[in-house]
């Protein structure tokens, strides 16, 4: 089993090194005991980033993904890692990647309950990677919502700034009192507890991924002309214009 330390806390996702141990080396990977590297799912992509065993040689970690509860670190092909089970190794997460795609998942947090509350359409798919994403709302989307109206509105809730806090409910709790937004997307059957993000006094609602401190990080941001995609669904794109987020506006 992988420990997943960037789970914890909002403050764990900023941490870019660690150390850990050597479990498993499968063909082509290596399996730690614990990780920083976040494994693609939930629509957000990898981290990518390097490992350095003993012998101080930096491994490229190209890909990373789950095998029930062990996460594997792919490394670039034709690496010979020099490693052993028992390895003490330090990790070494590609930052400007990882913050990010920190930023867009927020930000896409932040956008399906903005829609959510001026359009009761739930948010049933979200992807984004290098910069852009979309949301997928279950419905058609309404005549008198328009990206301009949606912007005006999601941009109340980033000045000023809303703390996001992450909570960890017993499963059971989750599930006789779930949000208004959530359940679209089942819970996986082991997962208890469950971990909730939580935008203060905008949004609740199970994520594994990785978070923002605060919607002050999102920095600016367009969306597209939302447009149906099938007789019941709407997709919506969006898009930071910034590649680096306004951290004077950062909730301490």
């Amino acid at each position: 089993m992988t420990e997943l330390a960037y789970l914890a806390s909002p403050e764990a996702a900023y941490e870019r090194a660690f150390t850990a141990r050597v479990v498993a080396l499968p063909p082509g990977a290596v399996v730690l005991d614990r990780t920083l590297f976040y494994p693609a799912g939930g629509g957000q992509p990898t981290d990518r980033g390097t490992i350095a065993g003993p012998d101080g040689a930096s491994l490229a970690v190209v890909d990373v993904g789950k095998s029930g509860a062990v996460v594997l670190h792919r490394l670039g092909r034709g690496s010979r890692p020099a490693l052993r089970i028992g390895d003490e190794v330090h990790g070494s997460v590609d930052w400007e990647r990882r913050y990010g795609h920190m930023r867009l998942h927020t930000a896409q947090h932040l956008l399906s309950a903005v829609v959510f509350r001026r359009t009761g359409l739930k948010t049933r798919k979200a992807v984004f990677a290098a910069g852009a994403g979309t949301i997928e709302v279950v419905g058609a989307w309404p005549g008198s919502e328009t990206p301009e109206t949606l912007a005006e509105a999601y941009g109340a809730y980033l000045a000023p700034p809303r703390e996001v806090r992450i909570r960890a409910l017993p499963r059971a709790e989750w599930e006789a009192n779930p949000s208004a937004r959530a359940g679209l997307v089942p819970l996986p059957p082991m997962v208890d507890p469950v971990r909730v993000i939580e935008i203060d006094g905008v949004d609740t609602c199970p994520c594994g991924g990785t978070h923002l401190r605060s919607t002050g990080e999102v920095g600016a941001f367009e969306l597209d002309r939302p447009f149906v995609q099938a007789a019941d669904a709407t997709r919506i794109g969006f898009a930071l214009r910034t590649a680096v987020a306004h951290s004077a506006r950062i909730t301490p």
